[in-house]
């Protein structure tokens, strides 16, 4: 799945970590992601979250998309900072999931985001990680 997700790759996120129910991403605040206020803009932390949502929970091999997801700002981050997404399953239920995703720079939480997956009828998930 991330190898066809030309956003994710684009911005330069990159997979620290990856295996059952859980993921961590990296990504370097670049220029392109500075808001008028000198500071990241929100819509790619968000992003950083939400593809390390989604490869938590697309990590079992079934395809999964997301059902729902919300993101609180808590710290602000610049040009040069490197954020760290990591997701981790809470929960699975029939073909429904609840995963949080916690974005830091280094030590410091910058953003919790929480997302609801839906699991998609289709079967296993085409290029899936292979976790064995």
């Amino acid at each position: 799945m991330f190898a066809a997700d030309k956003a994710s790759r684009a911005l330069g996120i990159e997979i620290v970590d990856l295996r059952a129910g859980a993921a961590t991403t990296t990504v370097t605040v670049g220029e392109a992601m500075v808001n008028g206020h000198g500071i990241t803009h929100g819509g790619y932390v968000f992003l950083l979250a939400d593809t390390t949502f989604a490869l938590a929970c697309n990590s079992r091999g079934d395809a999964a998309v997301a059902a729902r997801a919300d993101i609180r700002f808590l710290r602000a981050t610049r040009l040069g900072d490197v954020l760290t997404a990591t997701a981790i399953e809470r929960e699975r239920f029939g073909r429904n999931g609840l995963y949080d995703v916690t974005v830091r720079r280094g030590d410091e939480v910058i953003a919790e985001f929480r997302g609801d997956s839906r699991t998609l009828p289709s079967g296993p998930a085409r290029g899936g990680p292979d976790l064995s």
